[in-house]
């Protein structure tokens, strides 16, 4: 997973000072269940509507130098997830599906129809469940720099941090359906423990035990990040494990590889050869042959202010190609 870097804000030099004549977005609140309520910001635009999601501890004003520019194109909104910013904070409600169950309610409550969705880091997760249990209410779904493990699960590698979440959770579910004698439930769940948790699971912790060997003769490392603390925490433990995303998909991912020379001249090898450099961008575009996956060299995290130009070209031409 990546790790949140600083954006350089290169927009206003992009562009021509584009910005400088922008409104400030208009704000809102829009109530997604009882008593929360999330922030929503509109720059404004006409034509299709794209609906910006922030990444995990970022609100929707993470997008203030990017939106107003994407809004000379299309009608664009953005989100601030629950939990930060000026939106509400519950105690509860952090697992992805419900998460994206926030996005679908904004989404309803505006009007709108089929937007694009894009998502920045964590956000694809959320853009993970509507594309997988939801794809006809949006037109298309946009990673930007968004689609790691959180977003696309592959059960080729597998992934501790989700396999475990999901052990929990359906431990959680097994005793409260023994509470309730609910005999049916109790056998689905033991089922689904025994034939597909605890064997992912073995099988993350013997390839955490072959890796960690080639570690032991070196130096000593931190190999994950520091754990997140509250709301944070409560999003990372509330990952689902996403397979099967039936909407269209652009992918754009930022590498720090630079393409070998002898590749340079042609655009396709050398986008193929930096997919095959990434294993996260590797195994979404092996999961979903029908996406558009784009590495963008020598970007950082937040790949839409840092290599704006190219994102926004991206977008555009993705856009056009979805169904009106």
């Amino acid at each position: 997973m990546k790790h949140a870097l600083l954006a350089v804000p290169l927009l206003t030099s992009l562009l021509g000072g584009v910005l400088a004549a922008q409104a400030p977005a208009r704000v809102q609140f829009i109530a997604v269940e009882k008593d929360v309520k999330l922030e929503v910001l509109d720059w404004g635009g006409v034509g299709r509507p794209v609906v910006l999601l922030a990444g995990n501890t970022q609100t929707a004003h993470s997008f203030e130098q990017f939106a107003p520019v994407l809004a000379s194109s299309y009608h664009v909104y953005g989100i601030t997830r629950r939990g930060f910013g000026a939106s509400s904070a519950p105690a509860t409600g952090y697992l992805a599906d419900r998460l994206a169950d926030d996005v679908l309610a904004v989404i309803d409550s505006l009007r709108l129809v089929r937007p694009v969705l894009a998502g920045h880091s964590r956000a694809g997760q959320e853009l993970s469940s509507i594309g997988s249990r939801h794809p006809e209410k949006v037109a298309g779904l946009v990673y930007l720099d968004a689609g790691y493990a959180y977003a696309y699960y592959d059960s080729t590698r597998g992934n501790f941090e989700i396999e475990f979440n999901e052990l929990m959770r359906h431990n959680e579910q097994l005793h409260a359906a023994g509470a309730k004698g609910q005999f049916v439930e109790i056998d689905r769940l033991l089922t689904q423990l025994l034939q597909t948790d605890l064997p992912a699971l073995e099988r993350s912790f013997k390839t955490m035990r072959s890796e960690l060997a080639g570690y032991a003769s070196g130096p000593p490392r931190p190999l994950m990040p520091p754990p997140h603390t509250g709301i944070a925490r409560a999003i990372d433990e509330g990952t689902q494990p996403y397979t099967s995303i039936r909407a269209p998909v652009l992918a754009i991912y930022a590498i720090d590889a630079s393409v070998p020379p002898e590749l340079q001249a042609d655009t396709a090898a050398a986008q193929r050869w930096l997919v095959q450099q990434s294993t996260p961008a590797a195994a979404f575009a092996r999961g979903i042959p029908t996406a558009r996956v784009v590495m963008i060299p020598h970007a950082n995290h937040f790949i839409f202010d840092s290599n704006a130009r190219e994102v926004l070209r991206e977008m555009h031409a993705f856009i056009a190609r979805l169904s009106p």
